[in-house]
């Protein structure tokens, strides 16, 4: 009954601080409704400039939602960003940064925002929604995790070049926002994974197995987020960007060659050796959390039942796994996957 209590207090605690934290924009989980009108056309060309040149090259834009009271409208910057989901022969629409002047944003629902990532639809609307939930299931393990926004965004191109389109977008949290939160500075000094703060370490490698993502690298700071707390003395870790996961199981999504699997699916343990002590740490808030991550999934109404059945599956093989010893030496014992680091997809 006390490891019980214990365990509750850990699970519980985290998100309760979080709430007093994060900004309006991420403070509530229902979908909002955007809409960005800018010239589309022009926007969508940029991707095949050099990644430096589109970074630098913002368009001017209207953000429009609605507030409580009524609708609002803000302007914005637009630029592309990306790597593999901004090549137009991967996707038809590149992730986007918007730029929201913050005098505009004053009493907002955008209160204290300046530069935010849009994630973007690629082939398929539901792979938003399930990568989507992925950074909740993350949430739910640490305020060490970037916070996400469900939205669906309608884009109108105010050439009217195109018909106005609407998709499901991610809007993700300022890792700058995110450092704050967590007393600490974002970092652009490498480091390897085993030198990286013990637990925070260990809470991403374990999720990254969960999820079947290998599409990361900490010294090449890949889809990884290295912070500075003045008070710890390693680094800290936080993942992003999850659509090749497994879990995610976009069509478009591929292991990198170097790990010799066939499948995002395919799960393979790329993280460092803990000792057993804190390995069963990290394992214990997985299984406290069971069934907060099964929920997410349940009934969800913007999932396919048929990929709701298969991701319920595909997490209890995770905990199988992790609720089995022998297992649990056998998959998180050091190997040559370990050492293969992930530059990027292209």
């Amino acid at each position: 009954m006390t490891r019980l209590l214990a365990l509750l207090f850990v699970v519980l605690l985290p998100a309760e601080l979080l709430a007093q934290k994060v900004k309006p924009l991420f403070t509530d989980d229902a979908p909002l409704s955007l809409t960005l009108t800018a010239r589309m056309v022009a926007i969508n060309r940029d991707r095949v400039k050099p990644k430096a040149d589109s970074l630098a090259t913002k368009h001017p834009a209207r953000l429009t939602y609605n507030s409580p009271t009524e609708v609002q409208t803000m302007p914005v910057t637009i630029s592309v960003r990306g790597n593999f989901r901004r090549d137009g022969a991967n996707c038809k629409f590149p992730p986007l940064y918007l730029n929201v002047p913050k005098k505009a944003t004053k009493n907002t629902l955008f209160a204290g925002q300046n530069k935010l990532k849009l994630v973007t639809h690629c082939q398929l609307d539901e792979y938003v929604v399930r990568e989507y939930l992925v950074y909740r299931m993350y949430n739910l393990l640490t305020n060490l995790s970037f916070r996400a926004r469900l939205a669906q965004v309608t884009y109108v191109d105010s050439a009217q070049k195109r018909a106005p389109e609407t998709h499901w977008g991610i809007l993700l949290e300022d890792a700058d926002d995110l450092a704050k939160r967590n007393h600490a500075r974002t970092t652009k000094i490498k480091t390897k994974a085993q030198f990286a703060d013990t637990m925070a370490m260990a809470t991403v490698s374990v999720f990254e197995y969960m999820i079947g993502n290998t599409d990361w690298s900490v010294p090449f700071q890949h889809n990884i987020r290295t912070l500075i707390d003045s008070t710890k003395p390693r680094p800290l870790v936080a993942p992003y960007d999850f659509d090749h996961a497994g879990i995610v199981n976009a069509r478009y999504a591929r292991p990198a060659e170097q790990l010799n699997i066939e499948s995002v699916r395919d799960r393979v343990y790329r993280g460092p050796a803990f000792t057993l002590p804190a390995l069963n740490r990290v394992l214990d808030r997985f299984v406290a959390l069971k069934p907060q991550f099964y929920a997410l999934f349940q009934n969800n109404p913007n999932l396919d039942p048929a990929y709701i059945r298969d991701t319920l599956r595909y997490l209890d093989e995770f905990y199988e796994t992790i609720t089995n010893p022998k297992y649990v030496q056998r998959v998180f014992a050091p190997n040559e996957s370990a050492s293969v680091q992930i530059k990027g997809l292209k």
